[in-house]
């Protein structure tokens, strides 16, 4: 049965943040031969398929974001035959890699706009998007950079604004130009026969932007104090129509090849979200979910509606995906606390479609705070207290100096509670969060029903509760979230009569149970294998 779905329909996926996760060579950051050396890891965690954040050649100026050559490997990570390495002992263990593809913007250093700006007429002018100053010599409209500022900057050499929805380092190309399309197409198809399984594709439905460039209108829920660049709607600067026809042609490029992925960053709502998986299946395969990571109220209806919601909308034959945290938004543990980040991993871990888990989580990592000195993601200096960098530090390997992460001084501060938090320790504690987080992954891979069965909810009297089925063939499995800050009981035997604890979110409860009066604790959950009748 499994034969028939595609392996990012059943495989688990991890952000590696490369940055912060091995550093090899003692100079404080992570690299390519860091990430091999921990492959025996991910292995023994249950990791189907890792996706690296950028890894190009780059000026850092958004730490590989600002791409400055679509077709290599920048030095501080490592070479394009020690990724050549690392795929090939990925794939010797049953793993996959995937890429982060940067398509919307390029460095500004990158060779495409060191020509564009160098004059009006340069063949690569129309790669970039340029317009004239405003009457009064300012932006010639009033968007907003999602860094903060307006996103416009005036090159003085040519007397033109170029757009950057993100740093004025990061120039938006223009996707309304053919050779544009043309030359990241290229670079998907060098990587592809290179051997890599597929590729995240940042903000995807930023690719387009309404081609008369109008003001956007402001945003009538923004209160002063809010971060700046929130005061506008986003009406004009992306999720345009045009934007699935490029989607469309992407998909050709990764057809090209066998049983490659597209998996697009998209924050949107769920309603607009699944338009990207294309009218006929022919956009990305997964485009990301992120409606865990931006629920306002984290609790049992909330959860239970938009689960729902996104059930309801997917398309015929759409996989579902469900995302907790990514190297853009605080950590669950700290947005959630520790207990209800280990029931949102046992939630993300069962329901159905494909799981990304971000390189941390596992151990239940938290922001570490960035003293105003250190602070190094453009956002946090141009917006300083919306920075990224807390939810991007060193993985916490052990409890040695630099945390088994390096030998140097890490770009970023390690957090304080490494010495109890950290792999070699949770490895030794069976009821640890990595503990739990391994034994979901092989419960997970064991089970047809939780790899790829189907959902249900399961209707229960407590407000607190979340229950859902998930079933394939014969095989039942229930699982049930307390979310609730108190003990309850409750009677499911209306989905059968027995079962047996196959995980609880506590590492401490097993055996059998009949399912007439099930006790959950405060902040508990539990997966229980339906008996066959």
């Amino acid at each position: 049965m499994k034969a028939s779905y595609h392996w990012w329909q059943t495989d688990v996926v991890y952000q590696i943040y490369p940055r912060s996760f091995q550093d090899s060579n003692g100079d404080g950051i992570g690299d390519l031969p860091g990430i091999r050396q921990r492959l025996d890891y991910l292995q023994w965690l249950g990791i189907d398929a890792i996706w690296l954040s950028p890894i190009f050649p780059s000026p850092m100026a958004d730490f590989g974001y600002d791409v400055a050559n679509y077709v290599d490997v920048d030095p501080m990570f490592g070479t394009l035959a020690e990724l050549d390495q690392l795929v090939s002992e990925a794939h010797q263990r049953g793993m996959r890699v995937l890429l982060d593809l940067v398509p919307n913007h390029s460095s500004d250093e990158h060779p495409w706009f060191v020509a564009a700006r160098s004059s009006r007429d340069n063949p690569y002018r129309d790669w970039y998007i340029w317009r004239d100053p405003a009457p009064d010599g300012g932006p010639p409209n009033n968007w907003l950079s999602h860094f903060g500022g307006p996103a416009w900057s005036l090159d003085h050499t040519t007397g033109q604004y170029y757009l950057h929805l993100f740093d004025p380092k990061q120039a938006d190309l223009n996707w309304r130009n053919p050779a544009v399309r043309q030359a990241i197409y290229d670079a998907m198809r060098f990587w592809f026969a290179r051997g890599i399984d597929g590729f995240r594709i940042d903000v995807i439905w930023m690719l387009i932007k309404h081609p008369d460039l109008p003001d956007n209108p402001p945003d009538p829920q923004w209160k002063p104090g809010q971060p700046e660049q929130h005061r506008l709607l986003r009406r004009h600067d992306q999720h345009q129509p045009e934007v699935h026809a490029i989607i469309r042609e992407m998909r050709m490029v990764a057809d090209e090849y066998q049983d490659r992925v597209l998996i697009g960053e998209i924050y949107l709502p769920i309603d607009d979200l699944v338009a990207y998986y294309g009218e006929n299946l022919d956009g990305v395969h997964l485009p990301f979910n992120f409606n865990l990571v931006t629920l306002g109220e984290w609790n049992a209806h909330a959860i239970r509606e938009l689960v729902e919601h996104y059930e309801r909308a997917l398309p015929p034959g759409g996989w579902p995906n469900w995302v907790l945290g990514n190297h853009d938004q605080p950590r669950i543990a700290s947005r959630l606390g520790q207990p209800m980040a280990r029931l949102a991993q046992m939630l993300l871990l069962t329901l159905r479609g494909t799981p990304t888990l971000y390189y941390g989580d596992e151990l239940g990592m938290e922001d570490v705070p960035i003293p105003a000195e250190l602070v190094v993601d453009p956002q946090g200096i141009r917006t300083p207290g919306h920075g990224r960098d807390p939810e991007r530090t060193p993985m916490q390997w052990d409890a040695t100096p630099g945390a088994g992460f390096t030998t140097g001084t890490p770009w970023l501060p390690i957090a304080a509670d490494y010495a109890t938090r950290n792999v070699t320790r949770q490895q030794d504690d069976p009821q640890s969060m990595l503990v739990l987080t391994h034994h979901l992954l092989e419960l997970r891979q064991a089970s047809a029903a939780l790899n790829r069965g189907s959902y249900a909810t399961v209707a229960t009297s407590e407000p607190d509760l979340f229950a859902y089925l998930r079933r394939a063939g014969g095989e039942q499995i229930l699982v049930i979230l307390n979310m609730g800050a108190t003990p309850v009981t409750l009677d499911l035997s209306s989905v059968g009569p027995t079962g047996t604890i196959a995980a609880s979110t506590g590492m401490q409860r097993t055996g059998h149970v009949t399912l007439d009066a099930i006790m959950l604790d405060a902040v508990e959950g539990l997966v229980i294998a339906i008996d066959e009748e």
